[in-house]
């Protein structure tokens, strides 16, 4: 939507250690990337940091940016981004307007976001639903999705979710907060329990009853293709009942939203054993008491990182039918289908491109 814009944005990759600086212009970065320390158990020391990288950057553009946009850890009130108590920000306590903060310093909008919300953004202009899109009027079918559900897989589960190229945020911020969804195992505890690295981890250890806290997702990765020592089938279990449990949620969340699937995140990267999970649990059944059994979803699901699926997916199965005492005839769109996909752009990059992207829709709506 933005590749041909001259506007340049500058955007933050905010990390528990370090801050990554960043320019983008027309979808595509402008600058090399400058790192600094994060600072996150100094409030003065941090702010100075951020002020110090958006400087360097800002020295290196050939003209203005227009705005600030990135993503940064909740709990926080984005729209006026102000950010509250963060876990991993032990400088950030009761409320800290960051946004205002660096308007004031730069002169231009600053927009805050969470990083699930702006990788949603970013896979629905510039990644999965433009692609797919394409696919499908290259296959002339006559289907347009409009609406996606962005998931990323990684310290936890996050969300976000574009409407008729509209980020939902909600009246809250909370809009497309599926970590807090009811867990489908423990129905006691949030479903990020079960949809984490912790929790590739916790099963692994359960499934073999060895400590497992050294391991990193990699590791167990390995284990399952085999290029690891390890118990390889607890391996393939442990990202399997991850997709299992991520799926629950992802069918509460389609059930509302009905639109396409993209995940990313680093936990994604084991996603041939992690989407299986997914499937399975999207294509059961649910029933009534008088006996009835329905799909959980109205939609059939297509996994779209496998080629034959994928080319199932691009079927017209749609139809025409008269309008009644006419020889006219109508679409039926008869066949509900959805598709979920595998980031290509990255995690990294999405959120980078949602952020820009954002930020420009802010600004033109101004």
């Amino acid at each position: 939507m933005y590749e041909h814009d001259e506007r340049i944005v500058m955007t933050l990759d905010a990390g528990g250690t370090n801050f990554v600086f960043s320019a983008i212009q027309g979808c595509r970065e402008i600058v090399e990337p400058i790192c600094l320390p994060a600072a996150s158990d100094d409030l003065e020391r941090c702010l100075s940091v951020l002020v110090e990288g958006f400087l360097e950057v800002e020295k290196r553009l050939p003209k203005l940016p227009v705005a600030i946009s990135f993503a940064f850890p909740g709990p926080a009130d984005y729209e006026h981004g102000i950010i509250g108590d963060l876990p991993n920000f032990p400088a950030f306590r009761g409320g800290v307007a960051l946004g205002p903060y660096l308007r004031e310093q730069f002169g231009i909008p600053v927009f805050i976001n969470n990083d699930g919300n702006l990788f949603a953004y970013g896979e629905a202009l510039a990644g999965t639903l433009p692609e797919v899109n394409k696919r499908l009027k290259e296959a002339g079918s006559s289907k347009v999705y409009k609406n996606l559900l962005g998931i990323t897989l990684g310290t936890g589960f996050g969300a976000g979710v574009v409407i008729d190229s509209r980020l939902l945020t909600g009246d809250n911020g909370c809009g497309g907060d599926v970590w807090i969804m009811r867990n489908k195992k423990y129905p006691e505890m949030i479903a990020e329990e079960s949809v984490s690295i912790r929790a590739v981890r916790r099963v692994y250890q359960e499934l073999t009853g060895k400590d497992a806290f050294s391991l990193t997702p990699k590791d167990i990765y390995d284990i399952a293709e085999g290029t690891a020592e390890g118990d390889q089938q607890a391996a393939v279990r442990s990202f399997n009942e991850l997709g299992e449990m991520a799926g629950d949620a992802i069918i509460r969340a389609l059930n509302i939203v009905d639109g396409l699937v993209v995940i990313g995140g680093g936990v994604a990267g084991a996603a041939k054993y992690i989407l299986p999970g997914i499937m399975n649990e999207m294509n059961r059944q649910i029933g009534t008491f008088a006996g009835a059994s329905f799909p959980c979803l109205q939609m059939e699901v297509f996994n779209l990182s496998e080629k034959e699926a994928f080319d199932k997916f691009l079927e017209e199965k749609d139809k025409m039918v008269k309008i009644p005492f006419s020889e006219r005839e109508v679409h039926y769109a008869c066949h509900k289908k959805i598709g979920i996909a595998v980031s290509t752009l990255g995690a990294s990059r999405a959120v980078a491109l949602g952020a820009y992207s954002f930020a420009l829709s802010q600004l033109n709506i101004l």
